[in-house]
Protein backbone atom coordinates (compact mmCIF):
# COMPACT_ATOMS: atom_id res chain seq x y z
CA UNK A 1 0.00 0.00 0.00
CA UNK A 2 1.08 3.80 -0.31
CA UNK A 3 2.39 5.40 2.94
CA UNK A 4 0.32 9.18 2.60
CA UNK A 5 0.48 11.58 5.02
CA UNK A 6 -3.32 12.31 6.12
CA UNK A 7 -3.14 15.54 4.56
CA UNK A 8 -2.22 13.69 1.37
CA UNK A 9 -4.45 13.49 -1.39
CA UNK A 10 -5.99 9.95 -1.50
CA UNK A 11 -4.96 7.55 -3.48
CA UNK A 12 -8.53 6.44 -4.71
CA UNK A 13 -8.69 9.55 -7.31
CA UNK A 14 -11.48 11.40 -5.42
CA UNK A 15 -9.46 14.62 -4.92
CA UNK A 16 -10.04 14.92 -1.17
CA UNK A 17 -7.83 14.35 1.77
CA UNK A 18 -6.55 10.98 2.83
CA UNK A 19 -7.65 11.88 6.39
CA UNK A 20 -11.13 12.11 5.00
CA UNK A 21 -11.55 9.69 2.81
CA UNK A 22 -9.90 5.79 2.49
CA UNK A 23 -7.38 6.61 5.99
CA UNK A 24 -10.21 4.55 7.76
CA UNK A 25 -9.99 1.84 5.08
CA UNK A 26 -6.91 1.12 4.97
CA UNK A 27 -6.46 1.06 8.75
CA UNK A 28 -8.80 -1.82 8.37
CA UNK A 29 -7.31 -3.50 5.63
CA UNK A 30 -3.83 -3.43 7.25
CA UNK A 31 -5.51 -4.44 10.45
CA UNK A 32 -6.68 -7.84 8.74
CA UNK A 33 -3.29 -7.90 6.80
CA UNK A 34 -2.10 -8.88 10.69
CA UNK A 35 -4.00 -11.31 11.45
CA UNK A 36 -3.53 -13.17 8.29
CA UNK A 37 -6.16 -12.52 6.22
CA UNK A 38 -6.02 -11.73 2.27
CA UNK A 39 -6.74 -8.52 1.52
CA UNK A 40 -7.03 -6.78 -1.86
CA UNK A 41 -4.43 -4.33 -3.06
CA UNK A 42 -5.34 -0.92 -3.74
CA UNK A 43 -5.59 -1.75 -7.46
CA UNK A 44 -8.27 -3.76 -7.31
CA UNK A 45 -10.21 -1.34 -5.24
CA UNK A 46 -12.22 0.44 -7.93
CA UNK A 47 -12.64 4.73 -7.63
CA UNK A 48 -16.03 5.45 -8.25
CA UNK A 49 -15.21 7.20 -11.78
CA UNK A 50 -14.23 4.01 -12.18
CA UNK A 51 -16.99 2.21 -11.67
CA UNK A 52 -19.56 4.43 -13.10
CA UNK A 53 -17.95 3.15 -16.32
CA UNK A 54 -17.99 -0.13 -15.41
CA UNK A 55 -22.06 0.39 -14.91
CA UNK A 56 -22.05 1.87 -18.53
CA UNK A 57 -20.83 -1.10 -19.95
CA UNK A 58 -22.69 -3.65 -17.80
CA UNK A 59 -25.61 -1.57 -19.49
CA UNK A 60 -24.49 -2.77 -22.51
CA UNK A 61 -23.70 -6.51 -21.14
CA UNK A 62 -27.63 -6.57 -19.66
CA UNK A 63 -28.84 -5.29 -23.36
CA UNK A 64 -27.24 -7.94 -25.20
CA UNK A 65 -28.69 -10.76 -23.19
CA UNK A 66 -31.82 -9.33 -23.37
CA UNK A 67 -31.57 -9.55 -27.06
CA UNK A 68 -30.32 -12.66 -27.49
CA UNK A 69 -33.36 -13.89 -24.68
CA UNK A 70 -35.96 -12.09 -27.30
CA UNK A 71 -34.82 -14.44 -30.08
CA UNK A 72 -33.21 -17.65 -28.73
CA UNK A 73 -34.64 -20.76 -29.25
CA UNK A 74 -35.30 -24.38 -31.25
CA UNK A 75 -33.38 -24.15 -34.68
CA UNK A 76 -30.90 -21.35 -33.90
CA UNK A 77 -27.31 -21.92 -34.74
CA UNK A 78 -24.98 -21.09 -31.76
CA UNK A 79 -23.27 -19.32 -35.08
CA UNK A 80 -26.37 -16.94 -35.01
CA UNK A 81 -25.71 -16.52 -31.57
CA UNK A 82 -22.43 -15.04 -31.84
CA UNK A 83 -23.29 -12.57 -34.49
CA UNK A 84 -26.21 -11.31 -32.55
CA UNK A 85 -23.79 -10.63 -29.05
CA UNK A 86 -21.32 -9.22 -32.23
CA UNK A 87 -23.64 -7.07 -33.88
CA UNK A 88 -25.72 -5.97 -30.70
CA UNK A 89 -22.53 -5.13 -29.06
CA UNK A 90 -20.87 -2.87 -31.34
CA UNK A 91 -24.16 -0.96 -32.15
CA UNK A 92 -23.20 0.28 -28.47
CA UNK A 93 -20.00 1.24 -29.58
CA UNK A 94 -18.11 -1.71 -27.12
CA UNK A 95 -15.76 -4.86 -28.36
CA UNK A 96 -17.18 -8.62 -27.29
CA UNK A 97 -14.45 -8.98 -24.74
CA UNK A 98 -13.90 -12.89 -25.41
CA UNK A 99 -12.82 -12.12 -28.59
CA UNK A 100 -9.33 -12.90 -29.80
CA UNK A 101 -9.29 -13.21 -25.62
CA UNK A 102 -6.19 -15.97 -25.25
CA UNK A 103 -6.84 -17.29 -28.86
CA UNK A 104 -10.78 -17.51 -28.50
CA UNK A 105 -12.17 -17.19 -31.91
CA UNK A 106 -15.47 -16.28 -31.33
CA UNK A 107 -17.54 -13.09 -29.51
CA UNK A 108 -19.85 -15.13 -26.56
CA UNK A 109 -19.47 -18.56 -25.36
CA UNK A 110 -22.00 -21.34 -25.94
CA UNK A 111 -22.30 -24.28 -23.43
CA UNK A 112 -25.14 -26.82 -24.22
CA UNK A 113 -26.04 -29.69 -22.34
CA UNK A 114 -23.26 -31.29 -21.09
CA UNK A 115 -20.69 -28.70 -22.12
CA UNK A 116 -19.60 -27.13 -18.89
CA UNK A 117 -18.24 -23.85 -20.57
CA UNK A 118 -16.30 -21.71 -23.26
CA UNK A 119 -18.61 -23.99 -25.76
CA UNK A 120 -17.58 -22.12 -29.10
CA UNK A 121 -20.42 -21.11 -31.94
CA UNK A 122 -20.64 -22.78 -34.45
CA UNK A 123 -22.45 -22.91 -38.02
CA UNK A 124 -23.13 -26.45 -37.06
CA UNK A 125 -24.49 -26.57 -33.75
CA UNK A 126 -28.45 -26.44 -33.67
CA UNK A 127 -30.43 -25.51 -30.64
CA UNK A 128 -33.22 -28.41 -30.14
CA UNK A 129 -36.61 -28.91 -27.99
CA UNK A 130 -34.87 -30.08 -24.92
CA UNK A 131 -31.48 -28.22 -24.95
CA UNK A 132 -30.09 -26.49 -21.89
CA UNK A 133 -27.62 -23.77 -23.14
CA UNK A 134 -26.01 -21.33 -20.83
CA UNK A 135 -24.70 -17.88 -23.12
CA UNK A 136 -22.22 -16.15 -21.33
CA UNK A 137 -21.48 -12.83 -22.46
CA UNK A 138 -18.73 -10.13 -22.08
CA UNK A 139 -18.24 -6.48 -22.62
CA UNK A 140 -15.47 -4.27 -23.30
CA UNK A 141 -16.34 -0.39 -23.58
CA UNK A 142 -13.46 2.24 -24.03
CA UNK A 143 -11.38 -0.08 -21.59
CA UNK A 144 -14.00 -0.87 -18.76
CA UNK A 145 -15.44 -4.51 -18.18
CA UNK A 146 -18.52 -6.29 -17.70
CA UNK A 147 -19.58 -10.19 -17.56
CA UNK A 148 -22.58 -12.44 -17.25
CA UNK A 149 -24.22 -15.26 -17.92
CA UNK A 150 -27.93 -16.58 -18.19
CA UNK A 151 -29.00 -20.57 -18.80
CA UNK A 152 -31.96 -20.61 -21.49
CA UNK A 153 -34.66 -24.07 -21.86
CA UNK A 154 -35.38 -25.00 -25.38
CA UNK A 155 -38.76 -25.57 -25.81
CA UNK A 156 -40.32 -28.06 -23.23
CA UNK A 157 -36.96 -29.45 -21.36
CA UNK A 158 -37.04 -32.58 -19.10
CA UNK A 159 -38.13 -32.17 -15.36
CA UNK A 160 -34.39 -33.25 -14.58
CA UNK A 161 -32.89 -30.34 -16.61
CA UNK A 162 -35.39 -27.74 -15.43
CA UNK A 163 -34.26 -29.00 -11.86
CA UNK A 164 -30.86 -28.32 -12.03
CA UNK A 165 -31.07 -25.18 -14.37
CA UNK A 166 -33.28 -23.60 -11.73
CA UNK A 167 -31.16 -24.72 -8.49
CA UNK A 168 -28.25 -23.32 -9.84
CA UNK A 169 -30.22 -19.94 -10.52
CA UNK A 170 -30.98 -20.31 -6.70
CA UNK A 171 -27.62 -20.90 -5.70
CA UNK A 172 -26.49 -17.00 -6.55
CA UNK A 173 -29.03 -15.93 -4.15
CA UNK A 174 -27.32 -18.03 -1.70
CA UNK A 175 -24.22 -17.18 -2.72
CA UNK A 176 -25.25 -13.57 -2.60
CA UNK A 177 -26.40 -13.67 1.51
CA UNK A 178 -22.61 -14.46 2.21
CA UNK A 179 -21.30 -11.24 0.17
CA UNK A 180 -20.61 -8.42 2.77
CA UNK A 181 -18.63 -5.36 2.95
CA UNK A 182 -15.50 -7.02 5.00
CA UNK A 183 -16.68 -10.56 5.31
CA UNK A 184 -14.58 -13.57 3.58
CA UNK A 185 -15.00 -14.41 -0.18
CA UNK A 186 -14.49 -18.08 1.18
CA UNK A 187 -17.91 -17.42 2.34
CA UNK A 188 -19.89 -17.06 -0.88
CA UNK A 189 -18.44 -20.40 -2.48
CA UNK A 190 -18.90 -22.11 0.62
CA UNK A 191 -22.54 -21.34 1.06
CA UNK A 192 -22.82 -22.40 -2.85
CA UNK A 193 -21.29 -25.34 -2.61
CA UNK A 194 -23.32 -26.53 0.68
CA UNK A 195 -26.45 -25.92 -1.14
CA UNK A 196 -25.22 -27.97 -4.61
CA UNK A 197 -24.92 -30.64 -2.77
CA UNK A 198 -27.97 -30.78 -0.76
CA UNK A 199 -30.37 -30.68 -3.69
CA UNK A 200 -28.22 -33.90 -4.98
CA UNK A 201 -25.24 -31.73 -7.42
CA UNK A 202 -22.17 -31.13 -7.49
CA UNK A 203 -19.77 -27.99 -8.38
CA UNK A 204 -16.99 -27.45 -10.91
CA UNK A 205 -13.47 -27.23 -8.61
CA UNK A 206 -10.85 -26.13 -11.39
CA UNK A 207 -13.02 -23.06 -12.81
CA UNK A 208 -14.81 -20.27 -10.74
CA UNK A 209 -15.51 -16.38 -11.00
CA UNK A 210 -12.76 -14.24 -11.18
CA UNK A 211 -12.28 -10.09 -10.56
CA UNK A 212 -13.33 -7.89 -13.29
CA UNK A 213 -13.28 -4.23 -14.58
CA UNK A 214 -10.34 -3.14 -15.73
CA UNK A 215 -8.80 -5.76 -17.43
CA UNK A 216 -11.23 -9.10 -18.56
CA UNK A 217 -10.27 -10.96 -15.81
CA UNK A 218 -8.58 -9.69 -12.48
CA UNK A 219 -7.71 -11.06 -9.05
CA UNK A 220 -9.43 -12.30 -7.32
CA UNK A 221 -9.99 -16.07 -8.35
CA UNK A 222 -13.78 -16.83 -6.76
CA UNK A 223 -13.95 -20.66 -6.02
CA UNK A 224 -17.24 -22.04 -5.35
CA UNK A 225 -16.10 -25.41 -3.43
CA UNK A 226 -14.41 -22.78 -0.91
CA UNK A 227 -14.14 -23.10 2.74
CA UNK A 228 -15.56 -20.76 4.79
CA UNK A 229 -13.16 -17.91 7.00
CA UNK A 230 -10.94 -18.03 3.90
CA UNK A 231 -10.40 -16.05 0.93
CA UNK A 232 -10.07 -12.70 0.42
CA UNK A 233 -11.41 -9.64 2.04
CA UNK A 234 -14.99 -8.28 0.36
CA UNK A 235 -13.75 -4.56 0.77
CA UNK A 236 -15.89 -2.28 -0.89
CA UNK A 237 -14.86 -1.55 -4.03
CA UNK A 238 -14.11 -5.13 -5.04
CA UNK A 239 -15.52 -6.36 -8.10
CA UNK A 240 -15.53 -9.89 -9.13
CA UNK A 241 -18.09 -12.53 -10.96
CA UNK A 242 -20.19 -14.92 -9.29
CA UNK A 243 -20.79 -17.84 -11.53
CA UNK A 244 -20.82 -21.53 -10.31
CA UNK A 245 -20.42 -24.36 -12.78
CA UNK A 246 -23.36 -27.06 -11.10
CA UNK A 247 -23.27 -29.75 -12.27
CA UNK A 248 -26.46 -33.20 -12.45
CA UNK A 249 -23.92 -35.83 -11.87
CA UNK A 250 -19.69 -36.00 -10.74
CA UNK A 251 -17.94 -32.25 -10.35
CA UNK A 252 -15.22 -34.10 -12.79
CA UNK A 253 -14.63 -32.14 -16.15
CA UNK A 254 -12.38 -32.85 -19.04
CA UNK A 255 -11.65 -30.01 -22.07
CA UNK A 256 -11.41 -30.52 -25.54
CA UNK A 257 -7.84 -31.19 -26.90
CA UNK A 258 -8.73 -30.62 -29.99
CA UNK A 259 -9.77 -27.02 -29.76
CA UNK A 260 -8.21 -26.01 -25.91
CA UNK A 261 -11.61 -24.30 -25.19
CA UNK A 262 -14.05 -26.16 -24.86
CA UNK A 263 -15.34 -28.18 -21.14
CA UNK A 264 -17.37 -30.61 -20.40
CA UNK A 265 -18.36 -33.09 -18.02
CA UNK A 266 -16.25 -36.13 -17.56
CA UNK A 267 -19.08 -37.88 -17.30
CA UNK A 268 -21.46 -36.38 -20.27
CA UNK A 269 -24.46 -35.46 -17.53
CA UNK A 270 -25.89 -32.29 -17.88
CA UNK A 271 -24.26 -28.97 -16.53
CA UNK A 272 -25.93 -25.31 -15.58
CA UNK A 273 -23.98 -21.98 -15.20
CA UNK A 274 -25.57 -18.94 -13.97
CA UNK A 275 -23.29 -15.43 -13.70
CA UNK A 276 -23.73 -11.84 -12.35
CA UNK A 277 -21.09 -9.10 -11.88
CA UNK A 278 -21.26 -7.66 -8.62
CA UNK A 279 -19.64 -4.27 -6.63
CA UNK A 280 -19.09 -4.74 -2.64
CA UNK A 281 -20.59 -1.42 -1.63
CA UNK A 282 -19.95 0.41 1.74
CA UNK A 283 -23.47 -0.81 3.34
CA UNK A 284 -23.67 -3.90 1.00
CA UNK A 285 -23.56 -4.73 -2.68
CA UNK A 286 -24.96 -3.79 -6.28
CA UNK A 287 -24.95 -6.56 -8.74
CA UNK A 288 -23.96 -4.60 -12.24
CA UNK A 289 -24.48 -7.36 -14.70
CA UNK A 290 -27.00 -10.22 -14.99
Amino acid sequence: MLKLGRNDTCWCGSGIKYKNCHENFDHKLNSMRGAGITIPPHNLIKTPAQIEAIRESAKINIAVLDYVAEHIGAGITTEEIDRWVYEQTVKYHAIPAPLNFKGYPKSVCTSINEVVCHGIPSPNVVLKEGDIVNVDCSTNLNGYFSDSSRMFCIGEVSSEKKRLVDITEQSLQVGLSQVKPWGLLGNVGAAINSFAKQNGYSVVREIGGHGIGLEFHEEPWVSFVAKSGTGMVMAPGLIFTIEPMINMGSCHIRTNRKDGWTVRTADGNPSAQWEIQVLITRDGYEILSY
